[in-house]
């Protein structure tokens, strides 16, 4: 019997084969590792740039709605916009790091007691959602969020995070950012707002392509109206503070008046005196749902006689999206 030759490959470089378990491990590992680096770089690389476009603005060009967006910067946004913004989706913006886990916790018990559903996500997390990933997905998405909600809020910071969410949140079908909003309902741009106008666009948030600022009714103009009245709660308690840490704000100025109508953008049909209703539905409500309040983590205004809402003392609160 002839003996086998040799192998002249030295002993350390000769390939061992592992089990199929130790390789797929070592594969996942290496995704894993792939994954946390070039999230890391992506998200610096928004930090100074701006995002050219994202994942839901994909879907809506594939669905023939288009995607319309004129970029912002946040020194020019009016104050009253950004102001709305934290009233009515997160009252303790500057407070947290990315994660209100009161508000969380409020809406596991409401979610888990039936009814409505509300989640309980800060602008921190609305926003690396928006930048980086899609609406849906489940627990994975949610989970992939929390990752890019920790790192723009160490990467970015608050500034950051507020202009990017003012310019990429959705405001209307085929719509992106407060500029294109106030383009779209009120034909001018967002530098320049009424009160009433930057609340009609934050209430519109939670849900952009059933609700409308134009004509809006029932819960989205009493929403609306809620929010205007907490701008001064807003502005009072410096709950805003932390969006203009070492740059000046915008000085307030009034909206210009605007003599021809609005330009059109995708899905104006919708936004009419007679909206259609949404497609899940076969008649537009005539009144809210016994259920439907305000989201959680806006900020709570105190009791007041229903003619005047009050500016009083409140305890902000975050905000569910």
């Amino acid at each position: 019997m002839a003996k086998r030759a040799k192998s002249t490959i030295p002993q350390y470089r000769r390939r061992r084969k592992g089990s199929f378990l130790g390789r797929l491990l070592g594969w996942i590992l290496k995704l894993i590792a792939a994954f946390l680096l070039i999230s890391v770089l992506w998200v610096l690389a928004y930090r100074i740039i701006n995002p050219p476009i994202t994942f839901n603005m994909l879907g809506d060009m594939i669905a023939g709605r288009g995607a319309a967006r004129d970029w912002l910067p946040i020194t020019k946004i009016d104050r009253d916009m950004v102001r709305t913004s934290i009233a009515a989706e997160d009252g303790k913006f500057c407070q947290h790091h990315g994660f209100d886990w009161d508000a969380i916790q409020d809406a596991a018990k409401r979610n888990a007691s039936g009814g409505r559903i509300r989640g309980g996500s800060t602008i921190s997390q609305q926003t690396a959602k928006n930048a980086f990933l899609w609406n849906g997905g489940g627990y994975p998405r949610k989970a992939a969020e929390a990752w890019f909600t920790f790192l723009i809020e160490h990467l970015w910071g608050k500034q950051r995070i507020m202009e990017v969410h003012l310019n990429l949140a959705e405001t209307g079908i085929g719509t992106y950012g407060v500029n294109a909003g106030s383009e779209r309902y009120f034909g001018h741009d967002a530098s320049a707002m009424t009160g009433i106008e930057a609340a009609r666009i934050a209430a519109v948030f939670p849900l952009p392509k059933e609700r409308g600022a134009i004509a809006p009714k029932g819960f989205t103009r009493r929403y609306g109206n809620t929010i205007a009245a907490r701008i001064g709660v807003v502005a009072r308690d410096g709950l805003d503070a932390c969006v203009y840490k070492g740059i000046t704000p915008p000085a307030k100025k009034a909206p210009p008046k605007v003599a021809a109508k609005p330009r059109p953008l995708p899905g104006a049909d919708y936004e009419t005196a007679n909206p259609p209703p949404p497609p899940a539905q076969t008649t537009e409500p005539q009144a809210p749902e016994p259920s439907e309040t305000a989201p959680a983590n806006e900020v709570s205004a105190p009791a007041a006689p229903q003619s005047e809402p009050a500016e009083n003392s409140i305890q902000p609160t975050s905000n569910a999206g």
